[in-house]
């Protein structure tokens, strides 16, 4: 027999002895469908922002005067949250642009979840400059989806 045919078993026999090694260096996990749903609100979000539309941005809140938008201040309501956005944020240029990263969902229940991350908001010195910070979110399931019910944002 040639040395080739003889190496073939060998090479075969480490390559399968290999595999679960491989396997366990890489393990996929698959994210449930309530996590995936919730870090979808936060995806849309970033993308209205990213567009300048601060009203598809908005959305992502439950629309109630119970809503609670937490940064230096405590502010309550989602009318009032909206025209501060709009006041801090009167135009694209001014919104820059949004990314989030690191982000947690962490369902509580069926109806309730908390979701922490990072977010990162560029935009020129004109416009006020780069800022980053942290956030936890508190949303809850309605009719409408999941919806934004308080927000702790610091930066």
């Amino acid at each position: 027999m040639s040395l080739r045919f003889r190496l073939f078993p060998a090479l075969l026999a480490l390559m399968f002895a290999c595999f679960p090694a491989l396997a366990q260096q890489q393990q996929l996990t698959t994210v449930p469908k309530q996590e995936l749903d919730i870090i979808k609100v936060l995806l849309a979000q970033e993308a209205a922002w990213n567009r300048g539309d601060l009203d598809g941005f908005s959305q992502a809140y439950k629309d109630s005067p119970d809503t609670l938008f937490i940064t230096n201040s405590v502010n309550r309501g989602f009318a009032g949250m909206v025209d501060a956005y709009r006041r801090d944020y009167p135009n694209k240029a001014a919104m820059g642009t949004l990314s989030f990263s690191e982000l947690e969902a962490h369902p509580l229940d069926e109806r309730f979840a908390v979701v922490i991350g990072r977010y990162h908001l560029e935009r020129s010195k004109k416009e006020g400059g780069n800022t980053d910070g942290i956030f936890s979110l508190v949303l809850e399931k309605t009719e409408k989806g999941w919806k934004i019910i308080v927000d702790h944002t610091t930066g």
